[in-house]
């Protein structure tokens, strides 16, 4: 019972995508798969608006929807919705939640990353795994090693660094910035 309605969830997805997909005239389409870049049914120069699935490695400029995969590669723009995989690179923003192995957002950063290693530039975020790192911060970081050059907000974890702290910028177990 419970994988035919997976089956049909995914079923409706696709034909939603489909019926929706003519609309787009943006540079974007609806749907993704991708074996690996290049053997996928979209051009890495699309944006992609409902669902990627990259069955090893895939790539297009964003994603606003689910993105799902081995490797998830984004190379601009802003990306928004779930991504989800060992990896997540996205080399413009990302908006939403990032749960890979490796999460790391080059540029502006909201909402929450949890993995072994978490890397965002900056934004507001919170960022839950074994290694948390970025630039600017707002927010709270809980890992093993935290590690920002500026922060509004709190770190929990074994080994905590925020450089821009004049007095006491490591902590162990908790550091703080206001």
């Amino acid at each position: 019972m419970r994988r035919m309605s997976i089956a049909a969830v995914m079923a409706i997805v696709v034909l939603l995508g489909v019926a929706v997909e003519s609309g787009f005239a943006d540079g974007s389409a609806a749907l993704q798969l991708a074996l690996f870049t290049p053997i996928q049914i979209r051009d890495a120069s699309l944006s992609i608006r409902l669902l990627r699935v990259n069955l090893i490695y895939g790539r297009n400029v964003s994603v606003q929807g689910l993105d799902i995969g081995l490797i998830n590669h984004c190379t601009g723009g802003t990306s928004v919705g779930l991504q989800y995989g060992i990896a997540g690179y996205v080399e413009g923003s990302f908006a939403g939640w990032q749960n890979n192995a490796i999460d790391i957002v080059r540029e502006r950063f909201t909402g929450l990353q949890s993995g072994l290693y978490n890397q965002m530039g900056h934004g507001e975020a919170v960022q839950w795994g074994f290694i948390n790192v970025a630039s600017d911060v707002t927010g709270f970081q809980l890992g093993i090693l935290n590690y920002t050059l500026k922060m509004h907000g709190l770190q929990i974890g074994l080994v905590n660094v925020i450089r821009q702290k004049e007095k006491f910028p490591v902590l162990p177990l908790i550091n703080w910035s206001f």
